[in-house]
């Protein structure tokens, strides 16, 4: 959003984008409130719904377009679980893929002009975050009880560093929440304020906008490699954190 200022300079709004707003009525926000937020994480489950459910019903030998895509996601994912989590990995894989065509929706339909991107919100990718964390960590303490815990100690490592790597560690492990949403929620956001700024620049440059207009072009295309990096690397990390709990323990 630009705007005239009070001394008649322009002034540019990147962040109003993100602003959570009710759905109806200009009432207090609650918990339960539909919000700009709920609507388009709605459209993003049921866009994956189509694309996954309705699109494979018939199972035809000869796939459709939808088909054909949604198989291509499938082995995509179904193969970087094996990779990285391994066989025992598997087993959590609806979960992973279901993760994985979340984050990869909402980040796309985030593209769209005057629509929300859901996952440029820390509220949105810490829950995603934290429900990865208790996964892990309770995947972990049920399939190897206090053994769990050998992940922490550097066996490898001499014996008087063991106790202090042992720290390092465990802070790292509980950091991983933090960085894992940040990550993805910062990125998102930062790329959509820079697109708002230049589409405020060419709003107000005149016939010279054809610069900030060529920019947003590259902008855009590169948002768009962004939106499915970030799906990626939030799904990779996930499986990567799922290793330590379902394989061997080792350093």
């Amino acid at each position: 959003m630009a705007t005239e200022g009070h001394g008649g300079g322009l002034q540019i709004h990147p962040m109003d984008q993100f602003i959570v707003k009710p759905l109806f009525g200009d009432g207090p926000i609650e918990w339960y409130t539909p919000t700009n937020v709920t609507l388009w994480m709605a459209i993003a489950i049921l866009a994956m719904t189509a694309l996954l459910v309705l699109s494979t019903r018939r199972r035809a030998i000869v796939p459709s377009r939808g088909q054909s895509v949604a198989e291509l996601f499938y082995g995509f994912i179904h193969k970087m679980v094996e990779d990285v989590a391994g066989h025992e990995g598997l087993k959590f894989f609806p979960y992973i893929m279901t993760l994985f065509m979340f984050v990869f929706l909402s980040n796309i339909l985030g593209l769209i002009p005057m629509s929300f991107t859901t996952t440029s919100h820390i509220a949105v990718t810490a829950v995603l975050a934290l429900l990865v964390f208790l996964t892990v960590t309770l995947v972990g303490f049920y399939r190897k009880g206090i053994g769990f815990l050998a992940m922490f100690w550097v066996s490898s490592a001499p014996l008087v560093l063991r106790p202090i790597l042992a720290v390092i560690e465990l802070i790292s492990y509980f950091v991983r929440p933090l960085s894992h949403s940040i990550r993805l929620g910062g990125n998102l956001m930062a790329g959509h304020a820079v697109i708002k700024v230049f589409a405020g620049f060419a709003g107000a440059m005149g016939i010279a906008s054809v610069v900030p207009i060529a920019a947003i072009v590259a902008i855009y295309g590169l948002e768009l490699l962004v939106a499915s990096v970030q799906a990626y690397v939030f799904t990779i990390l996930t499986c990567v954190y799922l290793r330590d709990a379902v394989g061997d323990a080792h350093h």
